[in-house]
């Protein structure tokens, strides 16, 4: 199946927006254990209305450090998968030119995906600019209930797109759909502001430092001049490099 991805008006573009989110299926009890989650690590974003199964939680900045311990999104989904027995995605888009994700099942890792690690921050120049983890989406498949559309996301996670003219975001809009969550995540970067076919600002809750309200306001300037010199931990820590004489692949890919 070929996915028709290009660029559009609507999400990313030459800006190269950054943006990151959780996704979790809590059960009755669990949205108030995700929200001592978020408070324990002083997480800075956003925690968004239930909407369907999912309960979306987006980080401020998404593919920054959002909370303590140099944690950026994918690390604060890892915390939340611990402390629950949530099926846990976490997705990131750094500039629109790089999409991880990453999901968890009863606390456990389950699935690693990197559309192109060589777009890291400091990554070094043998690092291989092609998708890592494309496996994974048999997993992501099951996790999420949609097992049928294994196979068509495992090619959409497996195409190399022109960074010239294509946006992750747009790869990411197709993931959401097969995967049954919600799209207008790709619209996050609007925050503060109402998130285009989304929900309103007013419908999120603000967390800073992962307070509320005036007390978050008052700690927001220092934690978020702390942070900003901070670099979030790679997507793949250990990625796969090109190798001489071999045509950039490594012997444990084969």
């Amino acid at each position: 199946m070929t996915y028709p991805i290009g660029s559009t008006g609507e999400v990313g573009g030459p800006d190269g927006y950054s943006y990151g989110a959780v996704l979790v299926r809590p059960g009755a009890a669990e949205r108030t254990r995700v929200e001592e989650v978020l408070r324990r690590v002083r997480f800075s974003g956003w925690i968004g209305p239930s909407q369907g199964e999912w309960l979306v939680v987006l980080g401020d900045p998404g593919a920054g450090v959002v909370a303590a311990e140099r944690r950026g999104i994918i690390e604060v989904g890892g915390a939340i998968a611990q402390a629950t027995e949530a099926a846990v995605f976490a997705v990131r888009v750094r500039r629109d030119r790089q999409l991880a994700i990453v999901a968890w099942r009863d606390g456990a890792e389950i699935g690693r995906y990197a559309s192109d690690p060589s777009q890291e921050p400091g990554a070094d120049d043998d690092v291989i600019a092609e998708p890592v983890g494309v496996a994974s989406a048999f997993a992501f498949a099951g996790l999420a209930g949609r097992e049928d559309a294994a196979d068509d996301l495992a090619e959409l996670l497996g195409e190399e797109l022109d960074p010239d003219s294509v946006y992750e975001s747009e790869r990411l809009r197709h993931v959401l759909r097969l995967l049954g969550m919600p799209d207008w995540i790709v619209a996050a970067n609007a925050l503060p502001r109402d998130i285009p076919t989304g929900p309103r600002a007013a419908e999120l809750v603000r967390l800073r430092g992962g307070r509320t309200g005036f007390e978050g306001w008052a700690r927001h300037a220092f934690i978020r001049r702390l942070r900003r010199g901070r670099v979030a931990p790679p997507a793949i820590p250990d990625p796969p490099r090109q190798s001489e004489g071999m045509g950039g692949i490594e012997p444990w890919m084969f």
